[in-house]
């Protein structure tokens, strides 16, 4: 059936942040007395807030200190200077999305101030400025249903007639959970395929291979 709204994660879907991201992110936390390579932290964290990351860690009893989120956002400016890339082939869907009228919009863990940043360097901002919705907006953020629910509500169309564009398993629970349909892009070296299916994704490798995936006409 022909979706009622196309929901797009950003990190990993639209743009290319999660390698810049994780890495820093690793650096940070074991320096704060939680070591961890980039590639664990990557299949740990990947797609879930810094509020919900800071939860994790300090239930191990590591304290990051109760700015640890505003210290990472502030931060975000200078780990983006140099640039940013969008996902291969995302552009071209979600111009073919545009053109068949159907509503969409970006929900993200990471907050609207970050997609500015991000889709700003790619150039995709102008597409998503009319509905962009972030983890900081809902009480829980991903893998719970929250901010796919709040997205939907907000663009006044039912859950069930939602298709969400993920890249991480925790983003795939969380659309799973609100009843939508999730395509789970494992077009990167770390997306674990297997994972992904598990947590109920249709996986694919290709932006490419969207159009023939899901009816927009």
């Amino acid at each position: 059936m022909r979706p009622g709204l196309v929901i797009f994660d950003c990190d990993g879907v639209l743009v290319d942040t999660e390698g810049v991201g994780n890495r820093r992110l690793a650096q940070l936390l074991t320096q704060a007395g939680y070591p961890i390579e980039y590639e664990a932290c990557r299949r740990r964290f990947e797609g879930m807030s810094m509020k919900l990351v800071q939860a994790e860690v300090e239930a191990g009893g590591i304290v990051l200190g109760e700015d640890f989120v505003e210290r990472w956002n502030a931060a975000l400016p200078e780990l983006f200077a140099g640039g940013v890339d969008e996902v291969p082939g995302v552009r071209d869907f979600v111009g073919t999305v545009r053109t068949s009228g159907v509503p969409y919009c970006v929900a993200s863990s990471a907050r609207v101030s970050k997609m500015h940043i991000t889709l700003g360097h790619t150039g995709l901002l102008p597409f998503f400025e009319h509905a962009m919705f972030s983890a900081s907006m809902v009480p829980r953020g991903k893998p719970f249903p929250d901010l796919f629910l709040h997205a939907a509500d907000a663009m006044s169309v039912a859950p069930s007639g939602c298709v969400v564009i993920e890249d991480s398993v925790a983003g795939t629970k969380a659309g799973r959970a609100a009843g939508m349909t999730v395509y789970s892009y494992a077009g990167n070296a770390f997306a674990d395929r297997e994972a992904l299916a598990a947590a109920g994704g249709i996986v694919f490798e290709d932006m490419g291979d969207l159009p023939g995936l899901i009816r927009l006409g």
